[in-house]
């Protein structure tokens, strides 16, 4: 039992880079869904993400990929084990400060982009800072600098029924930028665009990890997982080191 909260390293599970000091940090969490019976999401997961890294999380329709992206995100709280983000304890957080952690340090991006059809590139962008309470002027600057990010500068009145797929995840991943976030929680990314749009999101991930953003991508495709820094498994709820798991 980890009462101190120093991570189980003999654990055959632990995946690290080998540093202290970590961004993100996993410790031995669990999820269960108390339904009858009880599905156990995740078990015995150990993750430390330093911070800059890119890593790609691998596995199946049902593997627990989406479970994990949920805690890691804070959109839900794990039962069992620990999770810290950047030194803190999020079980230690009232629900009010884990939506004022997601939305000043979390940004995400989804396989279905949620933009809204009514609403044009810049105002969808915009909708990233609405519940912080931002003056417009100051959210209109910000969601611009966001899109000139993304090379979307020249689609800013555009609505998105008139976008590319590719177009359309670059607006979400700018819409995601607007709190300046630390960490860029990806899942599937890359799921509904053809092979020519999925390697201009990758170049594009790869030029914020650049930028000193962390990005973690969850996906199943195996050319998407080998261009981040490192990649692990999740199978039944179980984290492996990937490169591991292949030997």
């Amino acid at each position: 039992m980890l009462l101190s909260g120093e991570p189980d390293v003999a654990s055959p599970n632990w995946v690290d880079d080998g540093e202290r000091g970590a961004l993100l940090e996993l410790i031995n969490v669990g999820k269960v869904f108390p339904t009858i019976p009880p599905v156990h999401a995740l078990t015995g997961v150990h993750l430390r993400v330093m911070a800059g890294e890119y890593v790609a999380i691998v596995g199946q329709s049902g593997s627990g990929k989406s479970t994990l992206l949920n805690v890691l995100g804070c959109l839900d709280r794990h039962t069992e084990g620990r999770y810290f983000f950047d030194g803190i304890d999020t079980a230690d957080l009232s629900d009010a400060e884990r939506a004022a952690l997601r939305g000043s340090r979390i940004g995400f991006v989804f396989q279905s982009f949620h933009l809204l059809g009514h609403r044009t590139v810049l105002e969808n962008v915009m909708l990233g800072e609405l519940y912080l309470a931002t003056p417009r002027s100051q959210r209109r600057r910000r969601a611009l600098e966001a899109l000139e990010q993304v090379d979307m500068s020249h689609r800013v009145g555009f609505f998105p029924t008139r976008l590319s797929g590719g177009e359309r995840q670059r607006v979400a991943i700018a819409r995601a930028l607007m709190g300046d976030p630390d960490v860029l929680l990806c899942d599937e990314p890359t799921g509904n665009l053809d092979s020519h749009n999925t390697g201009l999101m990758l170049d594009l991930l790869d030029a914020l990890v650049a930028r000193g953003i962390t990005v973690l991508v969850i996906t199943h495709e195996e050319s998407v997982s080998r261009r981040a820094d490192r990649r692990v498994r999740i199978q039944d709820g179980v984290m492996t080191d990937l490169a591991a798991s292949l030997r």
